[in-house]
């Protein structure tokens, strides 16, 4: 029996299309009231008063939480810095922070409260350029703009410059991009003397737990935090971000609380960081690589959240899959008064790779190389450690760039298309190639319960997000005790009922996830054979387990049999835990990173130059997956991640003025939808069974999203002569920036 790389619809699938999946917003509990938040119209100001008082007396007004209501709470909480109050205290820095909740009987009268309470502020200076917030001059957001600094340094970068043939610098913009996960954010708190219980939208529900522990002052075994169906993340819910605040409110209204937020307020929960990045690159005449510089400064908004983890991977992915012998650079968090932003797909590398392959193709340009040749002559090569100190190469990044380019039929012995027709449509191809470390906090562990009817329940404490983790894990438990996959179900993410799980996220579920999910099904399937050995009176190497039954050549029994014969009855049932932890297999997973995630777009686009539309007939994306174990549900994952980085590519951008944002809605904010998919979306999967998780799998997911930017704008230089560097590609830049090159 053998169910890996066999492409099974989806477990969860038929409960989602009927509607019968209850998410956080379908679920009531006993007693239960309705919460609304008020948020602060002003980015950066001194809170100089607060009146609840005619809010309290609306009927139907069970409380109204404000920072009076913050004793012996610790109301601070950040993935990495622990800067940002669930509800603001001294002042707001950004325009939509909390400064105000209410709690009542239905969402009417919560909203008509909003209009009761009076806040009075003191104005500041807004802080809204990053180069301007580090120079020093002007506001801060907090005791300095400065959330973070990070950086590599190795060989010698001046002197290697100033010998290279040629030293390219170059200046690129990435913009403010919102998640938009189908579901926004909601939880219901349930707050007692005894403890906690949460019901919330968390990618990291055992985070959660720890933030809320450690904020309300109860030990882990007193908070349990549930995450039923979850209708998308991309990191926009990870860590903690509304479940402290919604606890509180139910605290103080002595009920169970829920607050759901509107995609308006979503937009003013998180973001994914603003981009300037400056690559400075030395060359040789052959095209290759010397030495690259970079400053990098992020936009964090106005607290850290994974604002340092983001600059440290930005750090780290501007240098992409090439070898460099010499490098220096910095990556800047840094504070202004926006929204805060936090983890999104592939943290930093979308921002780092827009720069690092827009550049690559300016250098071929001007070189009069090939844009694949220079890529494929300077690519690091499998097995080769091209970073100090880091894992080794595990992937092989010119096989996945030369399948995009010959998908896209840009192969080095092609002639060059005539651009010089007078027809406004222009056609060109673009290639773009990162490499990320992935598969972050080597840390899970899972059960796997065989009962006495020959089923399995497998406990994991992935959260399923849409990426179709549950059922991947119960493939990986289905084909290690050859035990039917529908016969196998999935309990997840309820901290009260499964094992510890660090995160989902970093495309870490498949590999880390489900090596303790395997691992945990070995232990299943060790007890099967001794209990085996036992009945079939022979020694454990003369057996095989095989579609529910351990075999002896010619005889057979039960899984059920036997362990009805070895609890007598039909009683009992075996368990097998599984741990993934850095000093396994070797210590393995204790050198990072836990794989290499590879991030290869080809685009062939059509460009109106009278109107500065590009149209997309032909896309490609290449991810090494290891072992695909669930073939089509690689492909969703890579084909939605390929969709939202053409979303950043071609119009996403959340706007702002004077602090102000602008555009907080589906309306102003435009997303990609059916219509925006191109012709031919192609995905492709390299197998070599080579991963660090079951059976030779990688995660993948984020790979896809990573290079689908400067893939573009290299085929819309290719086809035009014009290179842009701020995204989005807006028809009206593009209109634009080919007006300009004809004056």
């Amino acid at each position: 029996m053998d169910i890996i790389g066999v492409s099974v619809p989806r477990i969860d699938g038929v409960d989602k299309v009927t509607g019968r999946a209850a998410y956080v917003g379908d679920l009531e509990v006993s007693g239960m009231l309705h919460g609304k938040i008020l948020r602060s119209p002003l980015p950066h100001a001194v809170i100089t008063g607060i009146d609840t008082s005619e809010a309290l007396k609306l009927p139907g007004v069970a409380a109204v939480l404000t920072r009076a209501d913050l004793d012996g709470l610790d109301p601070f909480y950040g993935a990495v810095v622990r800067d940002r109050p669930f509800i603001a205290t001294d002042k707001v820095r950004y325009q939509g922070e909390p400064v105000a909740a209410v709690a009542a009987v239905d969402l009417a009268t919560a909203e008509e409260a909003l209009d009761l309470i009076q806040i009075e502020y003191e104005e500041l200076p807004v802080v809204s350029d990053t180069v301007a917030a580090l120079a020093g001059a002007g506001a801060t957001v907090h005791d300095t703009n400065l959330c973070n600094e990070s950086g590599y340094e190795w060989g010698d970068v001046d002197d290697a410059f100033a010998k290279a043939d040629h030293v390219f610098e170059d200046t690129f913009t990435f913009p403010m991009v919102y998640h938009y996960a189908m579901e926004p954010h909601a939880v219901i708190a349930d707050y007692s003397s005894q403890g906690i219980i949460v019901w919330s939208t968390a990618q990291h529900p055992f985070l959660v737990r720890e933030d809320l522990a450690r904020m309300f002052g109860f030990q882990l075994q007193q908070v349990r935090v549930v995450v039923p169906y979850l209708g998308g993340g991309y990191g926009s819910k990870s860590y903690t971000k509304l479940e402290p605040l919604v606890v509180a409110l139910s605290k103080v209204a002595g009920r169970p609380v829920r607050v759901a937020l509107t995609v308006e307020e979503a937009f003013k929960t998180i973001r994914r960081h603003s981009a300037r990045c400056t690559v400075k690159t030395g060359v040789m005449n052959d095209g290759t690589f010397v030495a690259r510089e970079c400053l990098i400064h992020l936009d964090t908004g106005a607290y850290a959240d994974n604002g340092p983890l983001v600059a440290n991977r930005a750090a780290e992915r501007v240098m992409g899959g090439y070898r460099w012998d010499n490098v220096k650079i910095k990556s800047y968090a840094v504070y202004t008064n926006s929204t805060p932003a936090g983890s999104f797909r592939s943290i930093g590398a979308p921002q780092a790779a827009w720069a690092s392959e827009s550049q690559v193709d300016i250098i071929a340009d001007a070189l009069g190389l090939d844009p694949l040749e220079i890529r494929l002559k300077n690519l690091a090569a499998k097995g080769e450690e091209f970073r100090p100190g880091r894992r080794p190469l595990d992937a092989d990044p010119a096989a996945g760039l030369r399948m995009a380019a010959q998908a896209i039929g840009m192969n080095l012995d092609r002639e060059p298309e005539d651009q010089e027709s007078e027809l406004p449509i222009k056609t060109g191809r673009g290639i773009g190639c990162n490499l990320s470390g992935v598969g972050s906090s080597p840390t899970s562990t899972a059960i796997v319960r065989l009962h006495v009817d020959g089923t399995v329940t497998v406990f994991a404490g992935t959260t399923e997000i849409g990426q179709g983790s549950r059922g991947v894990l119960a493939q990986v438990a289905s084909q290690e005790l050859q035990v039917p996959l529908d016969q196998v179900g999935m309990v997840s993410s309820d901290t009260g009922i499964v094992p510890y799980d660090r995160s989902t996220g970093s495309s870490r579920s498949t590999t880390m996830m489900g090596l303790a999910v395997q691992g945990a099904a070995k232990e299943v399937k060790e007890q099967l054979l001794e209990l085996g050995a036992l009945h079939l009176d022979c020694s454990e190497e003369e057996l095989s387990v095989n579609d529910g039954l351990v075999l002896r050549g010619t005889e057979s029994v039960t899984y059920g049999a036997l362990i009805e014969e070895e609890f007598g009855g039909r009683a009992g049932e075996l368990l097998g835990r599984g741990y993934v932890t850095p000093r396994m297999n070797n210590g393995r997973l204790r050198q990072g990173p836990a794989f290499w995630e590879i991030g290869i777009a080809a685009a062939q686009i059509e460009v109106d130059t009278d109107t500065g539309a590009i149209r997309i007939p032909h896309y490609v994306s290449v991810a090494d997956v290891g072992v695909a174990i669930n073939p089509q549900q690689c492909e969703g994952q890579d084909e939605g991640a390929s969709m939202q980085g053409l979303g950043h590519t071609l119009f996403e951008e959340m706007i702002y003025e004077d602090g102000q944002l602008l555009n907080p809605n589906m309306v102003d904010y435009k997303v990609p939808t059916f219509a925006d998919l191109p012709g031919d979306l192609d995905s492709m999967m390299i197998e070599n069974h080579d991963g660090p998780g079951p059976f030779g799998a990688k995660g993948l997911g984020e790979g896809g999203i990573v290079s689908a930017a400067p893939s573009v704008a290299n085929a819309l230089f290719q086809a035009t002569g014009v290179r842009i560097k701020d995204l989005p590609l807006t028809p009206e830049r593009v209109w634009r920036a080919l007006r300009d090159a004809k004056k």
